[in-house]
This record gives structure tokens, C-alpha cells and sequence, in this order.
């Protein structure tokens, strides 16, 4: 089948999962990079918040591109308002002529309390189903301030909206929202109120197929939809080159990226469902360790087969195709430094995967 094709704008690297900071960039990459993603036939473009807000970036990709759609992959939703999210989706949505999409995600705790610095209240789940149904009535409010729509929940309420606060009507009102899931309650929670479901690549083509779909079936269910109606989004590991060599490097590379998101106790349902936990739980022991060196040999070629796509350029399409077909509606590729480096076979990929 046809694939809806993103790419990152910019995001994290292979420095940053080994633990050695981050690259910078500048507000004109920013624009060059998604132009020439744009030209390259790709139809959206997504910003992750992995040391940088992912939203002030698509005010800059918004006019130097026409088409591309430009999503949050994702903003973590609580340390910020719904009203303070609403706002920014609000204006970029208005800005970018209606091609934004909201994607959203909860962190752990952990993070929550000491990097964030937001109180953790309550369980993700239903403070997030509150979030989502308070975001909808502030859109709803925004675009018909003369009958405001309120929220009144366990964890926040949404009463008041004077005039003067209200930035008012937009020509394309309604702002998609995406939830970031790897585990079923947030899969479900996607499927019966948002417009789809961006599932992190920690989760395995087979606990997608087995877990992930039919919680986003349940809530569509609830919601009564069709699965037609809503797009899923994948964005699996890849160790992709341009030869075997340079393939068998990306390989090792990835392990160090797959280890990172391992070490992760809420990602621990994955590795559980292919019999892994004794990983895991010695991924998160040496986390806590620091001995980021050492996480990368826990990954065997085996586990790499079943997460990952592993492949040439040119083998790209046919393996995406064999393990992610009849899966995702879209898919999110990390294919921005290839493309700046040689255009022409990434505008091949996209437009194979375009095919049906």
C-alpha cells in the first residue's frame, strides 16, 4: 500500500544517545532543511523535544515551505497548560495555512518531576484523557468565542476565556492531535479521541501487529470510527547505508539508540513480550550506573532484526515494505543528513513508497 512519507527536521543524534550532548543548529538550516525536504517529494516534516522546543522550529519551516505538513514528534504535554499548548498549536496552525499537527506525549515521572520540574499528580492515562478533552474544548472556544465550550475535570478545568484573550477565529480550525504510545491504555486513549497515533520505534513490528493495533481498534471502536479514518504513524529504527560495510556500522550505531530507550522501566512491556526483561532490567541498572558505554552490547543482531530495518539505500523501499506493509498509514524516516548529503536517492525512496 501507499505510504504518507515524514522525515525529521532535525533531532536527536548519535551523539546525544551516547551520552555526548547534542549538535547545534541554526534558525536558516532550519529553513534549508525543510525546503529541500519539500522538494525532495516528502509530506511532512516533525521536530522531536529532545533539548529544544519542538514548536518555535516549524515557525520557521512554515514559510519556507508550501506543502509539507509540520508536527510535534512531540511536545510532552504536561509540564505546559492545554491553554498554553492550545495557544502555540493555535498559531501555527494558523500561520502554516492548516498543515500543523499536534503530537503530544506524557515522559516518565522521573523526568516529569526532575528535569521538568511539573508536579506528577496522577497516573499518565487519565490525566491525559483530561488534557486531550480540555485542548478540544479550548479549540473549540477559540474558533467560536461568542459560545465558549468549557472543561471541568479531576485534574484541569477550562472556565474562563475572556475577549480579549481569545485569539479568534482561523480559516482551518481544526488542529489534528497525535498521541505518542507504545503501550495499549495510551493506544486506545489515541484511537477513540485524537486523529492518530504516533508509535514510538521502541516498539517491535511484532508487539505492534499483536498489542498496539488492536488497543487502537478497541478505542476507535469506542469512538465510532473506522480505522480509515485515522493515521498511524510509524517511525522504526533503521541501520541503513550505502553498502554492507557502512550498513553494519549503522548497525552498531543503533544499538546504542535502541539501548538508551531500553533502559526505560515504561518501555518495559516491549521487552517483556519477546521475553527480554532480564535486558531491561540489567539496560536500566546501568543507566542508573552512568555506564552508558556498556549498554550497546546487550543488543543482539537477533533483537536488532526484530526491531529495526536493516538495509542498503537502494534496498530501502522493498525493506520497509516487508515488514512495515499493511502496518502504518505513514511513516517517519531519519533520513535528513542523507538527503542533504545526496538528494537523489532519497526523492527515489519517497517516491517508491509513494506507490502502491
Amino acid at each position: 500500500m501507499a505510504l504518507r512519507v515524514e522525515a525529521t527536521l532535525f533531532g536527536p543524534d548519535t551523539r546525544q544517545y551516547a551520552g555526548e550532548g547534542q549538535r547545534a543548529i541554526t534558525l536558516s538550516q532550519i529553513a534549508e532543511r525543510a525546503a529541500l525536504l519539500e522538494s525532495l517529494g516528502f509530506d511532512g516534516v516533525t521536530t522531536a523535544e529532545g533539548g529544544h522546543d519542538p514548536f518555535l522550529p516549524l515557525m520557521t519551516a512554515a514559510p519556507s515551505t508550501k506543502k509539507l505538513s509540520l508536527g510535534t514528534n512531540v511536545a510532552i504535554a504536561f509540564p505546559r497548560s492545554p491553554m498554553v499548548t492550545a495557544q502555540l498549536a493555535w498559531d501555527l496552525q494558523h500561520f502554516s495555512g492548516g498543515r500543523f499537527r499536534l503530537g503530544l506525549g506524557t515522559q516518565v515521572k522521573a523526568h516529569s518531576e526532575n528535569r521538568y520540574s511539573t508536579a506528577w499528580t496522577s497516573g499518565p492515562g487519565p490525566r491525559m484523557r483530561e488534557y486531550l478533552l480540555c485542548l478540544k474544548a479550548i479549540f473549540k472556544s477559540f474558533q467560536t468565542p461568542n459560545q465558549p465550550t468549557y472543561f471541568e475535570g479531576e485534574h484541569y478545568k477550562f472556565k474562563l476565556l475572556p475577549p480579549f484573550f481569545n485569539p479568534g477565529p482561523i480559516e482551518h480550525p481544526h488542529v489534528p492531535l497525535y498521541l505518542a504510545a507504545v503501550n495499549p491504555y495510551m493506544a486506545r486513549l489515541a484511537g477513540e479521541l485524537c486523529d492518530g497515533l504516533r508509535l514510538h520505534p521502541i516498539a517491535t513490528f511484532r508487539y505492534t501487529r499483536e498489542v498496539i493495533l488492536p488497543a487502537i481498534a478497541e478505542g476507535l471502536a469506542r469512538s465510532g470510527r473506522r480505522v480509515e479514518d485515522f493515521d498511524f504513524v510509524g517511525a522504526p529504527f533503521m541501520a541503513i547505508g550505502g553498502d554492507a560495510a557502512a550498513v553494519r556500522q549503522a548497525k552498531d550505531t543503533l544499538r546504542k539508540q535502541i539501548a538508551f530507550y531500553a533502559t526505560t522501566r515504561s518501555y518495559q512491556g516491549v521487552l517483556a513480550h519477546h521475553g527480554w526483561q532480564d535486558v531491561g532490567a540489567e539496560l536500566h541498572r546501568l543507566s542508573l550506573a552512568g555506564k552508558w558505554a556498556e549498554l550497546p552490547t546487550l543488543i543482539t543482531d537477533a533483537m536488532l532484526e526484530d526491531w529495526a530495518i536493516i538495509a542498503t539505500y537502494d534496498e530501502l523501499a522493498d525493506a520497509i515494505r516487508a515488514k512495515a506493509d499493511g502496518l502504518y498509514r505513514s511513516i517517519t524516516l531519519v533520513l535528513v543528513d542523507e538527503a542533504r548529503r545526496d538528494p537523489e536517492p532519497m526523492r527515489e525512496i519517497v517516491a517508491q513508497l509513494h506507490r502502491n
